[in-house]
């Protein structure tokens, strides 16, 4: 008896298939991707504009060498210190609210800050100098943008004034959830990193953890006096519920009185002389 050949499966439409599914799992699937290190740069200047410069005190220098050395506002740091270095620069003369109290001089290497004052007792260049915001004041702006949103006569200049009410109410509801007045760091105090273009990426994203959980840790600590949860704590509930206001507000608050200013200047060559 002849053996039956077996018929053969016509394939010819398979690669089609695959290619079709191959689509729809590009289309449906979300791939993780690395954020990296999240930092906001300046736009560009025009040329013709001229930038004003900082207050030495207003700004916290962090310079890394080709060694991976630092150089942490003009003497030489481990890394093991940066952390709390950083941590003086940004609760210096803060009072009011804050939950952070600063002496007027530091033991060895504690956690309290030295205080340069001078006749008038005010603070020199040591630390920025930080700015009340106080309820009278808070109110009687607001009363007056408020005036000026009613009689704007152009939507521009609505929408302007609307801004910076905005801010204004903004700054209120922080000085009634942290329960008075508090001072914040003026707009120009920041923390300036500058790296060689020869510094190990190791030593430069330890640097940046450093400089990151100096204000996460402040962060932390003064939403868990105020809010009886860490700040890291807030962030995930409102990135769970994005209509959360009340937890955006607190979230705002804490980031009032310790804001992430974090900014690279560009990296030098090694032949340049730190020390």
């Amino acid at each position: 008896m002849a053996r039956r050949e077996l018929q053969e499966i016509n394939a010819g439409s398979m690669a089609d298939i695959a290619f079709l599914l191959l689509i729809f799992w590009l289309v449906t699937t979300t791939i993780d991707s690395d954020e990296g290190i999240k930092r906001q740069l300046p736009p560009p200047l025009p040329p013709d504009i001229d930038v004003p410069q900082a207050k030495e005190q207003n700004v916290f220098n962090v310079k890394v060498n080709f060694l991976d050395q630092l150089l942490v506002e003009g003497e030489p740091l481990d890394l093991d210190q940066l952390k709390d270095k950083a941590k003086n620069f940004l609760i210096a003369t803060g009072d009011g609210v804050m939950s952070h109290k600063v002496a007027a001089k530091t033991v060895g290497r504690s956690r309290e800050v030295e205080l340069i004052t001078g006749a008038n007792g005010k603070t020199n260049a040591a630390f920025p100098e930080r700015e009340w915001v106080r309820k009278t004041e808070v109110k009687q702006r607001i009363l007056e943008y408020e005036q000026f949103v009613a009689v704007a006569d152009t939507d521009k200049k609505k929408d302007a004034f609307i801004k910076v009410l905005d801010g204004w109410r903004e700054k209120l509801t922080t000085i009634e959830l942290l329960g008075g007045d508090y001072k914040q760091l003026p707009s120009s105090a920041l923390i300036s990193m500058q790296n060689d273009n020869n510094t190990t990426y190791n030593t430069y994203l330890q640097v940046q953890n450093e400089l990151q959980s100096a204000v996460n840790e402040l962060r932390d600590e003064l939403a868990m006096e105020k809010f009886g949860l860490l700040y890291s704590q807030l962030e995930d509930i409102y990135d769970r519920n994005k209509e959360d206001s009340k937890t955006l507000e607190k979230i705002t608050a804490v980031r009032a009185v310790y804001p992430q200013r974090i900014s690279e200047a560009e990296p030098r060559d090694a032949s340049a002389n730190y020390y």
